[in-house]
């Protein structure tokens, strides 16, 4: 299954995202791929407020400012050779025992959830490289639609959490239109592959897409 979930900043999404995916992991794992690439202190006090809202529910953190399938299946290969070591005790690992190991984790894996936070920095990161002067890449909107298709195949339940940015009337210097005109585009083709699709107001959730979860 695959959630998304929208809202202006402080609407509450976040919070709502992150119960939505406790309830669809059940007793089985829970992953929070962060793509927040963090600037100064305004950065940190975000990073820690989200950190507090989190603790206790049993989420696994892996950083993901860019590439998120990618760095999503490096996490899960290193938990898989961590837990195929723990189980050799000692013992050579051959080919067939590190292929069990992986077939058994990518078993668990697929029973999985995976909340993705949030959408507009995984645009802003594929989308502006870090290296000042280097071009903006525009195909950022496929290389996204297509990171998250892979996702989706990957985990047994995608939450993802997007931001609704579109309706200050405001224009912008042209790369910051383009952004807004590309987190859009990939919005709505989230919404499209999305099971589930929720605005959240004021910390009320309004289904737009789907039953209520």
């Amino acid at each position: 299954m695959m959630v998304v979930v929208t809202g202006a900043s402080g609407s509450g999404k976040s919070e709502y995202a992150e119960g939505v995916a406790v309830k669809l992991a059940g007793k089985g794992d829970l992953y929070y791929l962060a793509t927040m690439r963090v600037y100064g202190e305004e950065g940190v006090r975000r990073v820690e407020r989200h950190r507090k809202l989190r603790a206790g529910k049993g989420f696994q953190t892996a950083e993901c400012p860019v590439k998120v399938d990618e760095a999503f299946a490096q996490v899960c290969m290193s938990e898989s050779l961590e837990q195929t070591c723990d189980i050799s005790h000692g013992r050579v690992c051959t080919s067939e025992f590190l292929e069990q190991g992986c077939a058994r984790l990518h078993g668990k894996i697929r029973m999985s959830v995976a909340l993705l936070e949030c959408m507009s920095n995984l645009v802003a990161n594929e989308m502006f490289p870090e290296t000042v002067g280097d071009e903006i890449n525009a195909n950022c909107v496929e290389n996204i639609v297509r990171q998250i298709r892979h996702l989706k195949d990957q985990t047994g339940h995608l939450v993802i959490v997007t931001n609704q940015i579109f309706e200050d009337g405001i224009i912008y210097e042209p790369e910051t239109m383009e952004y807004i005109r590309n987190l859009g585009q990939i919005n709505q083709q989230l919404a499209e592959m999305a099971d589930s699709v929720i605005e959240v107001v004021a910390g009320i959730p309004i289904f737009i897409k789907g039953e209520k979860l």
